[in-house]
């Protein structure tokens, strides 16, 4: 014998909301990055990138920019699901944790070898990630009523 919990109408469609929010930034970014990606490309910026110590360059493909921003897109969503069902405080430990990963993404543009360019676009995609979760994610539609 199985028991069905039925929650009230209104909880299913904040949580509805609140889904489709966080999907929509998660596409956001990842259709904001590509464009970026798109524009510094036909301006002739080349997305080339050398480890220090190694000689043989990797070139970033448009591939790899939304496959990764993709990637941390979902990661920042699942943390903020896995912190809201914990904790409280939720939506601050998030944002703290978010602009961590933020400061902490700059020590890679940094320290590979570059045009400046290149690091230029790669800090403005990384900010644009940014943007793009960072205020959709932290404030929900059910939030923002409350």
């Amino acid at each position: 014998m199985t028991a069905t919990i039925r929650q009230p109408a209104s909880a299913l469609s904040a949580v509805s909301q609140r889904r489709r929010s966080r999907a929509r930034s998660v596409a956001t970014a990842t259709v904001s990055t590509s464009a970026i990606y798109l524009a510094a490309s036909a301006a002739g910026v080349s997305f080339n990138l050398t480890d220090p110590g190694k000689s043989q360059a990797m070139h970033l493909t448009l591939p790899v920019i939304a496959g990764f921003t993709l990637f941390f897109a979902l990661t920042g969503w699942a943390g903020l699901t896995i912190l809201e069902r914990h904790s409280q405080r939720a939506p601050a430990i998030w944002s703290v944790l978010a602009g961590a990963v933020l400061l902490l993404s700059f020590a890679p543009i940094g320290i590979e070898h570059a045009s400046p360019a290149t690091k230029a676009v790669l800090a403005l995609i990384h900010c644009t990630v940014a943007a793009a979760l960072f205020p959709m994610l932290r404030y929900s539609p059910a939030r923002r009523r409350a």
